[in-house]
């Protein structure tokens, strides 16, 4: 199977009629991966495929609007008659068992050993599942999070996460097929925290890839605007990530 990454969300910071927040549903070599679980994913993922054939679930940090599905998803799982094979392999940060606990309101997390196998994301952090890889590298943002490189038969997709200005994104995209990222805000502020980029912050650290697909714009832009800004830094083949969307890498 060629690697292929069909958009299940791109909305920030919550979901909006017809576009659920930050997720991804990435394809290659056998494997099926989630990447990220935002708001109103999960149901976008059944659009196209079956939820028991996904073979991990791949978390870039722990803001609900890249992982508050994974609720919906323990609820199909355990009891909506979704029934997998074995406890599906989770990579996220350290502390998303406990946090997904805690929504629940419980302070234990064995319940959740039937359906999830959490495995914690560290820098560097690689996995393999059939023929695709999976690397993490850790970006800048306000919580602990990390950007993704996945490799299938030649073929190299990168994904930011959410992520600041840093040198980890340049590595990312560098010699991707594709890199998809974030375009969160119009301009920084001075004084906060950078833990978004602009678009044209994007294009630039996009350089080194072969093609950019923008997504994750937030309310200060729009996706066409912000995609716009990004092209003309980049230079080569930039398009918007839209809902429902498949692009071969």
């Amino acid at each position: 199977m060629p690697l292929s990454l069909t958009v299940l969300g791109t909305a920030s910071p919550h979901p909006r009629p017809g576009r659920p927040a930050s997720g991804y549903l990435l394809r290659g070599g056998g494997a099926e991966i989630w990447v990220d679980a935002g708001f109103g994913t999960f149901a976008e993922l059944q659009q196209h495929t079956d939820p028991t054939r996904l073979t991990a679930i791949w978390i870039s940090h722990l803001h609900a609007d890249h992982s508050a599905d994974l609720i919906a998803a323990l609820y199909g799982f355990a009891y909506g008659g979704l029934t997998l094979p074995a406890p599906l392999p989770v990579y996220a940060p350290r502390d998303c068992a406990a946090r997904l606990a805690g929504c629940l309101g419980r302070s234990d997390t064995t319940f959740l050993n039937g359906v999830f196998d959490f495995r914690p994301l560290y820098d560097g952090h690689s996995a393999r599942h059939w023929n695709l890889t999976l690397t993490a590298r850790a970006v800048v943002h306000d919580v602990e999070s990390y950007g993704l490189r996945a490799e299938c038969q030649g073929r190299v997709f990168a994904y930011s996460g959410d992520s600041g200005p840093c040198d980890a994104l340049g590595r990312l995209a560098g010699s991707a097929d594709l890199f998809l990222c974030e375009a969160d805000v119009d301009t920084h502020r001075e004084g906060e925290p950078r833990v978004h980029l602009t678009p044209e912050e994007a294009g630039t650290y996009a350089k080194g890839a072969g093609r950019l697909l923008i997504t994750h714009v937030g309310p200060t832009l729009t996706p066409e605007g912000a995609t716009g800004r990004a092209a003309v830094v980049f230079g080569g083949p930039t398009d918007s990530a839209r809902e429902g969307d498949t692009k071969m890498v």
